[in-house]
């Protein structure tokens, strides 16, 4: 069980970079999300769970977080960029939600 979730994270990241190295804002962040959506089915297939259906959020949306399972890493950018986060909530069923958040924002040379 251990080895298939190892699996699924790094399967996650390897794509996460690869996608990062591409550029294209919201293309960028669409082939993430998608990944992302890929590897949490395959997470919840091997925990005998439905696979999370993505929402957005919504100012003032009551989070039920027990445990978070997988963030999509924000773009570098110095600006608002959309990310998500996969988590489990108190009844154990899985998550996910797309949200905005400042962007990590590095200044090259300077």
């Amino acid at each position: 069980m251990k080895l298939i979730k190892l699996i699924a994270f790094a399967g996650v990241m390897a794509i996460s970079l690869n996608v990062l190295a591409e550029g294209g804002g919201d293309r960028t962040f669409e082939k993430m999300l998608s990944a992302n959506t890929q590897a949490m089915e395959q997470y919840a297939a091997s925990q005998g769970k439905p696979a999370p259906v993505v929402k957005d959020y919504e100012y003032g949306m009551k989070l039920d977080v027990v445990k978070v399972v997988s963030v999509v890493r924000p773009q570098v950018a110095c600006a608002v960029v959309p990310t998500a986060m996969t988590y489990e909530d108190s009844k154990g069923q899985l998550n996910t939600i797309k949200y905005t958040v400042a962007g990590d924002c590095r200044r090259q040379g300077g």
